[in-house]
């Protein structure tokens, strides 16, 4: 039955409100709230992938994602008007900024052009974690909850913490077999 409605529902709607994202892997409950709040109530309305309702992302033009859905989680903050890039399997959990654009220092009224915010493939952002401009992750990085990344770690297979963040432990390569 669930089957049934999940196709029901993907032809009608799915299909029409997020062209070319695969609704079948992603949770129906959660799939129908956000087509709710993004349709019908205009929550996060152009975003042309589900995204919670109380998330929010700013110039989703400037994203690039891979396989993971930027904004999917509660509460998340994700501002990519100096562009971000995920690559596949990067993960993002509740509450997490993505903050790709500063304030110029002498004039707040400006901003600075920076690089764009880069997510390595097979990345885990926890809990309340923040990743300010420029800042690149290599793959496999896990960023601890509560964590500010002010500067790019590039190298992978590490955990990071603290604020500032800084590498706490090296991990092994990613297998999702494991």
């Amino acid at each position: 039955m669930k089957r049934f409605l999940v196709s029901i529902f993907g032809a009608l709607f799915f299909r029409w409100a997020y062209p070319g994202f695969n609704y079948h892997e992603f949770p129906f409950r959660k799939l129908f709230k956000c087509f709710v709040a993004q349709r019908v109530f205009g929550i996060n309305r152009k975003v042309p992938w589900p995204v919670h309702w109380t998330s929010e992302v700013k110039a989703f033009d400037n994203i690039q994602r891979g396989t993971e859905t930027p904004g999917s989680m509660l509460g998340c903050y994700i501002d990519a008007r100096n562009g971000i890039i995920l690559e596949d399997n990067a993960w993002i959990g509740p509450r997490v900024s993505l903050i790709s654009m500063d304030h110029n220092l002498l004039n707040y009224n400006n901003y600075k052009e920076e690089q764009p915010i880069r997510i390595g493939r097979d990345c885990l952002l926890t809990t309340n974690s923040v990743i300010l401009p420029g800042v690149l992750l290599g793959p496999h990085t896990v960023v601890a909850a509560g964590a500010v990344v002010t500067k790019s770690f590039p190298q992978g297979n590490v955990v990071l913490a603290g604020n500032p963040a800084r590498v706490i432990k090296t991990l092994e390569d990613y297998s999702p077999e494991k």
